[in-house]
């Protein structure tokens, strides 16, 4: 891989790297936050993975994590949300939920896509493996994300209790398999097959496991897409029905936005802190 930028940020360094993925089958950019820390010991790693139409660079700019993570000597990944690329497949009609941009964490079986849409291989194995060389502490993990990257952190994590000590997400999709956002991405990465859905559907994966790890979610009460999309209800009751430690925050008067994310990031770079001690 090679480093494209760095800049100094809370006695840290924010990193941006390119490197062709195997997994992608394409270059993929990807950005990585070492706190001061860092130039003593290895650090907790905490990967970020972002919704809808972003990038990598979002998070980086806008949610200012930096501060915090220097705080609590903790390492950020933030990957892109989908494969890049001109021979990466687009939804025809170039629409923001599907295609690039939109990878929603699975590993596509459904042609065109299964090429290059397997964003849960590179998260989980893929980009982990690039940073061995860096100082951190791949022991001690833990994930979060918004949106569509609340989605991919639930299921990752739930999917790997032994990788990852924690997980939180800001307005998550919490039930993909109940939502349009979520049919839609999933019929044309999946198939029409709903069984292979409750894989990559984070309150499936929870009534099946009957367990969860260590979960914060905080939602804003004034967001858009809160009763269409997000159903966080539903995860509600599954967290209910099962064993582990869970808060789900209801912020009154929020929205979807970065503005939201910013207000309460340094809770969550805490609560993750805290388990990767």
């Amino acid at each position: 891989m090679e480093q494209v930028s760095e800049n100094r940020c809370f006695g840290g360094r924010q990193q941006r790297f390119v490197h062709h993925s195997d997994v992608l089958n394409c270059e993929m950019h990807f950005s990585l936050y070492l706190p001061p820390q860092a130039e003593a010991s290895a650090v907790p790693l905490l990967t970020w993975l972002s919704g809808l139409t972003c990038t990598d660079e979002n998070f980086v700019q806008k949610a200012g994590a930096q501060r915090a993570a220097a705080e609590h000597g903790v390492a950020i990944l933030a990957p892109d949300t989908s494969p890049r690329g001109e021979d990466v497949p687009d939804d025809h009609n170039a629409a923001y939920d599907l295609g690039l941009g939109a990878g929603f964490y699975v590993n596509a079986t459904q042609a065109p896509w299964s090429s290059h849409y397997r964003m849960y291989d590179y998260v989980v194995d893929e980009l982990p493996a690039l940073l061995r060389a860096q100082p951190l502490d791949l022991s001690r993990q833990a994930i979060f994300g918004h949106s569509m990257g609340g989605h991919g952190a639930l299921t990752i994590a739930l999917r790997n209790p032994q990788r990852f000590r924690s997980v939180s997400a800001f307005a998550p999709i919490c039930a993909p398999s109940q939502c349009p956002w979520g049919e839609k991405a999933f019929t044309a990465y999946l198939g029409h097959d709903r069984q292979s859905w409750a894989a990559h559907d984070s309150c499936e994966l929870i009534r099946s496991q009957g367990a969860h790890p260590p979960l914060l979610v905080d939602q804003g009460s004034d967001d858009q897409f809160l009763t269409e999309q997000l159903h966080t209800p539903l995860l509600e009751q599954a967290c209910a029905a099962a064993t582990g430690d869970a808060a789900i925050r209801m912020q009154e008067g929020y929205d979807h936005s970065y503005f939201f994310i910013t207000s309460f990031i340094d809770d969550h770079i805490g609560f993750h802190a805290r388990h990767c001690a």
